[in-house]
């Protein structure tokens, strides 16, 4: 089981040695502390395999949410404009967002209101899983050892040019 790596502040107020600017500033520093005994490539390895697995498991999926929308309607005549009436209620709708423009749909019935709760918690699954993905991938490239990748060719260094420019 392993651990994220922690944040900590370190506080700076060696005002003689500081080149940063002025004295009597204090600096707080960012670092990021690295995990006490890190993962072997191997390990890594096996738990992205497995993320891959549970994104390869999960069923239909779709981003948006559901809202409700209530309040009056357009007959002046109805109950919901009398004063102190609460107005129709809520009807639940999916909003969700294509090319930057919000879009917005009913449900015909309940259980498509169901069905698409469902897709919407397996999206946020896959949010989770994508993630997780991603933090594994950067743990395997930070330790995943620097192999030598030059071909011959290219380990072969130009040959300066022995020829001077001759001058005008």
């Amino acid at each position: 089981m392993s651990s994220s790596p922690r944040v900590c502040d370190l506080k700076m107020t060696d005002e003689r040695r500081s080149f940063f600017v002025a004295h009597n500033r204090a600096y707080m520093i960012r670092s990021v502390m690295g995990e006490l005994m890190p993962d072997s490539l191997a390990d890594l390895e096996q738990q992205r395999a497995a993320v891959l697995r549970q994104l390869s498991e999960l069923e239909d999926f779709r981003a948006g949410s559901i809202t409700g929308t209530g309040g009056r309607c357009g007959n002046p005549r109805c109950h919901c404009h009398i004063p102190g009436d609460p107005g129709h209620r809520p009807h639940p709708r999916l909003t969700y967002k294509v090319n930057g423009k919000t879009i917005t749909e009913s449900f015909a019935s309940a259980a498509d209101q169901r069905k698409v709760e469902r897709e919407i918690e397996a999206f946020r699954r896959y949010r989770q899983l994508e993630r997780s993905f991603v933090e594994v991938n950067e743990k395997i490239c930070r330790v995943r050892p620097v192999l030598d990748t030059l071909s011959a060719q290219e380990k072969k260094r130009p040959r300066q040019s022995i020829k001077r420019s001759r001058a005008k």
